[in-house]
């Protein structure tokens, strides 16, 4: 055991750990690569995705030629296998004490699993049809419900950081659409809205009282 880890790569006995870490975080959707820029050749592999393997060409290409003001961490980056994968890849070059490239790590992330939830959850999130009111005439403790939801997703504001402006203008739409009319309601409406029942009672008389203006044309 101690000659094979002698006759590695010294390179790979330094960052093989940083590697396998990598791909056990990520395996088995990610393949890491150490490459040699010397000799444009594959150092180690771990969780290969193809055939290739230590020895075999890397194809980096000139490090040269790379933009410097990246400063040696490039990604990520597309690439496709052919089995028709997508890949997600970033490449670090791994520099020595003299500041030259000693080698570079590279790690493929197959993007497969993520596009399959992705294309799950955009089907539930799917746009739905007008929901069938006559199934929730009655049911006046869902309309509630559907009118306080609605304007806290058109305004962004969750119901504890309503404003008294807001609130009034919630109970105008519970008003509108008739579920003060039921007896109980106002008290659910309190507790949805996170206030006292007597806070309900005074803004809705406030809401529902005639304008100066209405007074002043009144007979």
């Amino acid at each position: 055991m101690g000659e094979v880890e002698e006759s590695r790569d010294p390179r790979v006995r330094m960052w093989g750990p940083v590697c396998q870490a990598v791909a056990l975080l990520l395996g088995p959707y990610a393949e890491v690569v150490l490459h040699d820029p010397d000799t444009d050749r594959v150092l180690e592999i771990w969780n290969p995705m193809t055939t290739r393997g230590p020895g075999d060409p890397s194809l980096l290409g000139e490090l040269d030629d790379l933009d410097p003001s990246v400063r040696d961490v490039y990604g990520p980056y597309e690439k496709m296998l052919v089995d028709g994968r997508r890949l997600s890849s970033v490449s670090a070059v791994l520099r020595n004490e003299q500041g030259r490239p000693s080698a570079v790590l590279c790690v493929n992330l197959d993007r497969t699993p993520l596009e399959q939830a992705a294309s799950v959850l955009s089907a539930f999130g799917a746009p739905t049809v007008q929901r069938p009111e006559p199934l929730f005439e009655q049911d006046w403790s869902e309309r509630i419900q559907h009118v306080i939801g609605s304007y806290v997703r058109e305004t962004g504001r969750p119901v504890e950081r309503m404003t008294r402006q807001d609130r009034m203008a919630v109970l105008g739409r519970l008003d509108e659409a008739r579920v003060f009319a039921v007896r109980r309601a106002a008290p659910v409406v309190a507790g949805a809205l996170r206030v006292s029942r007597s806070t309900v009672y005074g803004l809705l008389a406030e809401l529902r009282a005639p304008s100066p203006a209405q007074r002043t044309d009144a007979p």
